[in-house]
């Protein structure tokens, strides 16, 4: 796995942990970082000893304070019909390897987005959350598309039309993060989900991952129909017929990740 100088790349056994490196930033990305994750999200999907990816920011301060107005983010080329950022959070959604966030800091604007696509997050109890594009003549276009599906309705355009912040505690209420803990307890607590995740079949959760994203637009009928036949072709692997059978032999299965 590649690293630049924004963003670090560290491989432990299972784990990939991506840390953006730009501390004295507050770790907004530029477009350096944006392309690095971007490049980071697809490479851990072709590798299939990658179990969990823990996405951080460098330091004590902030887990992504959002886009580096200086950094080139906004300089859109209105001949392409993507931006880096919007195929960065393609990236990091069709990615299969789950996403563990770790906020360790400010979260806003862009690294709220950063936040949307980690399959669970735990916060440090001094984290701050914020869309604060407002304040600034923006607005989170390419955020909105994904949080306005995890926010209620009435917080999510109150966080848009104030920018204002809202603590940690808030953020769990509304369902933004699964914990909140000390920020001393923090690495124990991610080290923790890293661990019960780690603990099951990769194969499973890859499939089932690359299952929920395809089924996330459709109509009941639709995701039915199309369950139907994963649940059938996830009987056909390795991992399930391993699974199955250990649970028969009452002991623990040898996940081969096939």
């Amino acid at each position: 796995m590649s690293t630049s100088d924004t963003l670090i790349a560290e491989r432990t056994g299972n784990v990939l942990r991506l840390t953006i490196n730009r501390p004295e930033k507050r770790n907004a990305i530029n477009d350096e970082t944006i392309l690095a994750l971007t490049a980071a999200f697809r490479e851990a999907s072709q590798d299939t000893e990658i179990r969990v990816i823990v996405l951080t920011g460098a330091g004590e301060k902030a887990f992504c304070s959002g886009a580096d107005l200086g950094g080139g983010v906004f300089a859109f080329d209105y001949s392409e019909p993507k931006s880096n950022y919007a195929d960065m959070l393609r990236a990091a959604r069709l990615c299969t390897v789950p996403v563990v966030g770790r906020i360790n800091g400010f979260c806003l604007a862009g690294g709220m987005g950063l936040l949307a696509i980690c399959d669970v997050a735990i916060a440090a109890d001094t984290a701050k959350f914020g869309l604060p594009e407002v304040k600034v003549g923006l607005f989170p276009m390419q955020v909105a598309a994904l949080l306005q599906r995890m926010i209620p309705p009435r917080m999510f355009a109150e966080m848009c039309y104030t920018g204002e912040m809202i603590d940690a505690a808030e953020a769990q209420a509304v369902g933004l993060v699964n914990a909140v803990v000390a920020p001393d307890a923090l690495d124990a607590k991610v080290d923790e989900m890293v661990a019960r995740i780690s603990a099951n079949s990769p194969t499973a959760i890859r499939r089932g991952k690359y299952a929920l994203a395809a089924t996330a637009g459709m109509a009941p009928e639709q995701a039915l129909a199309h369950m139907e036949a994963q649940a059938g072709l996830m009987s056909l692997t390795e991992d399930a017929r391993e699974g199955m059978t250990a649970f028969t032999e009452k002991r623990k299965p040898q996940w081969t990740g096939r």
